[in-house]
């Protein structure tokens, strides 16, 4: 179970380049993509999607060309955009059962038994009965993940999944996405390094249509090992800190004052302690070296 894609390329008419030469390898298991917004995390998942082209490449899933099969890909799939819209005056449990017909779930004994599944995955027994134009916004996410469900696809895209979720709900969703990792592909596009940092087995940085990074958590943070450094400045000292340091992140202390992390190969000065690497500092770093280069 793989999904394979090829030098993809893809420019709005008003010139924005969203994809550039994009090329990835995915597995059967979770993958994480990351990127500021912009960055063309969501045009990378609508096309994978079926429901937009690319200017050129390919893209293939169990080696089946889904660009020039589309319907292929759209029986096996389960996909949550980052705007998950629903129909006025319908309920939650008739809204599922409509998306469970496009979804090819034919006999109504079928659906009415997948549907209650998915509603109690998503802990939205209580409300089926409810219009769903009615919900919050984190209950609609939980809707449009209890739809996405429905045909126990094989390739699973979320974009911004936790958008809108309490923690309570945040923790719920993740769960469900590492049990269905275990059989399926699942390609999770966030801004939020904390959502994919201990579920991912790969992760890939976008930025500007381009993949900056593609490695294991494991590896990156290896990477940067003893490379990461903390320390405590006052808080009109920010502007020269960012000038004599690579500064990845700051956090505002209870004192006060800033504690900031800085990447640097050596210790920067006898104030510096060392700092146990992170995911968001790869992250950052990843970014920080690109806009360097798009500066040079």
């Amino acid at each position: 179970m793989s999904l394979k894609i090829y030098e993809l390329d893809k420019t709005y008419k008003n010139g924005v380049k969203a994809l550039d030469h994009l090329t990835l390898d995915i597995g059967k298991g979770m993958f994480g993509l990351l990127g500021p917004n912009g960055a063309g995390k969501s045009t990378l998942m609508r096309i994978i999607a079926t429901l937009q082209l690319p200017d050129k490449g390919s893209i293939s899933f169990d080696d089946v060309d889904i660009l020039k099969n589309p319907m292929y890909l759209r029986k096996i799939l389960g996909y949550l955009p980052q705007d998950f819209g629903v129909y006025p005056n319908v309920s939650a449990e008739s809204l599922l059962d409509y998306f469970a017909i496009l979804k090819g779930i034919t006999a109504k004994r079928d659906r009415r038994k997948i549907i209650q599944e998915v509603l109690g995955i998503t802990n939205l027994q209580d409300v089926r009965k409810k219009n769903a134009d009615g919900f919050s916004g984190g209950m609609k996410q939980r809707l449009g993940i209890a739809q996405l469900l429905l045909n126990k696809p094989k390739l699973i895209i979320v974009d911004e999944p936790t958008a809108g979720l309490d923690p309570a709900e945040r923790n719920r969703f993740l769960y469900v996405l590492r049990e269905m990792a275990l059989d399926s592909t699942i390609l999770f596009s966030t801004h939020i390094v904390e959502d994919i940092q201990d579920l991912c087995h790969q992760i890939a940085i976008l930025h500007n249509g381009k993949i900056l990074l593609h490695t294991s958590p494991l590896k990156a943070l290896e990477s940067i090992k003893g490379s990461l450094w903390t320390k405590v400045i006052q808080r009109p000292e920010p502007e020269p800190a960012e000038k004599l340091h690579q500064v990845l992140s700051a956090r505002y202390n209870a004192d006060n004052t800033i504690t900031i992390r800085i990447f640097s190969e050596s210790k920067p000065d006898p104030e510096c302690l060392v700092a146990q690497p992170q995911l968001e500092d790869v992250y950052f770093i990843a970014l920080k070296n690109a806009e360097k280069l798009k500066i040079n």
